[in-house]
């Protein structure tokens, strides 16, 4: 499966941070959206703006590459 996500910027800087987010830690009107989930993955540019949310670590990495980003893990 090999399909762009619309939602990620072009851009000349290609690396990507994904890291773990608590759910209490996002925003409340996100909060409903993630059906019961206690932790997500945000994907982040490298200037720290979330450019995508996931439920899964290795998701976040697939949708990173997908669309010709290296993303990198944060501790």
């Amino acid at each position: 499966m090999d399909v762009r996500f619309e939602g990620l910027p072009e851009s000349e800087d290609r690396i990507v941070y994904v890291r773990e987010v608590s759910v209490e830690d996002l925003p409340e009107e996100i909060r409903p959206q993630v059906g019961g989930a206690k932790k997500l993955y945000a994907v982040h540019s490298a200037e720290g703006e979330r450019l995508a949310l996931v439920r899964d670590r290795n998701l976040a990495f697939v949708l990173a590459r997908q669309n010709d980003f290296a993303p990198v893990a944060v501790h």
